[in-house]
């Protein structure tokens, strides 16, 4: 994969926004609570023409303890073809000033076997700046049939994180802020935050600097991205495939998992990220 296959950007996107085969899709996630409106009352309040709500919360499995855990690759076919989309589907997901959301919507998909989906690079700040219209209320898609082709390999399990602990071949990163894996953090892991890959918060650094910035970790055979719940990981997990590092995978669990069944840690203070989330 490279960056033109991954990433649209708001000019292209003003393009294409009246053909048939787009579906597209506003993947917005609040990650910190508040009296604000929702993201799905920010939708509907203002969003691109023709785009629907990707709720994330479809796509995950509300059997786990954890939340935001992706649904086995069997039981993503019909939420995914409940949204409209369909194997040759022209798939862009964007958000509202927060990449995350839209790199983990982009992941959950690429998970389930579609091969044409692409994040809106700069998301609807970058669509305004570029003069596109905006419109509200609700837009939804014809459901349709999707046919899921998981990619087992994208996503890493707890048993594959302890595996890479012992294996030098093979690079787990923690993607947060450097204060939160200096108190708490998996087992030999390393630290890149995801806004070291970003600019603002809904764009990411152009080619060279994302290159020059993920250089030391090429050398590695695997790299396991992970963060407090899988989604800010998945920006790095992007960011790898953009400069061709394609044997990268999210550990979807993360901290809220590994931290809960006690598996193994470092840190300033065993406990802290507990007490970092919760600030």
């Amino acid at each position: 994969m490279n960056r033109n296959n991954i990433l649209i950007e708001a000019d292209e996107l003003l393009t294409k926004l009246n053909d048939e085969n787009l579906r597209l899709y506003d993947a917005t996630l609040l990650f910190f609570g508040g009296a604000g409106p929702t993201a799905y009352e920010q939708y509907l309040q203002a969003h691109i023409p023709g785009a629907a709500f990707f709720d994330h919360q479809k796509v995950s499995d509300s059997n786990s303890n954890y939340s935001l855990t992706i649904l086995p690759g069997s039981e993503l076919a019909a939420p995914i073809g409940d949204l409209g989309i369909a194997e040759d589907s022209q798939v862009v997901v964007y958000a509202c000033g927060v990449l995350p959301a839209a790199t983990r919507a982009w992941w959950v998909l690429r998970f389930a076997g579609h091969n044409n989906v692409r994040i809106l690079n700069g998301g609807f700040a970058a669509w305004n700046k570029a003069g596109g219209k905006i419109e509200s209320g609700v837009q939804q898609y014809q459901p349709v049939t999707f046919k899921a082709q998981p990619r087992a390999n994208m996503f890493a399990s707890k048993e594959e994180v302890l595996e890479a602990i012992k294996d030098e071949t093979v690079s787990t990163v923690n993607t947060l802020l450097v204060d939160s894996y200096e108190a708490e953090h998996i087992v030999s892991s390393v630290c890149l935050p995801c806004l070291d890959l970003m600019q603002a918060m809904d764009a990411f650094l152009p080619y060279d600097k994302l290159a020059e910035r993920l250089k030391e970790l090429a050398r590695y055979k695997r790299i396991i991205t992970y963060c407090g719940g899988g989604i800010a990981a998945t920006v790095n997990a992007v960011a790898h495939l953009i400069v061709e590092h394609e044997n990268v995978a999210v550990y979807d669990g993360s901290l809220y998992e590994w931290t809960a069944e006690e598996l193994p840690t470092e840190g300033k203070a065993i406990g802290g990220w507990e007490i970092w989330r919760r600030k």
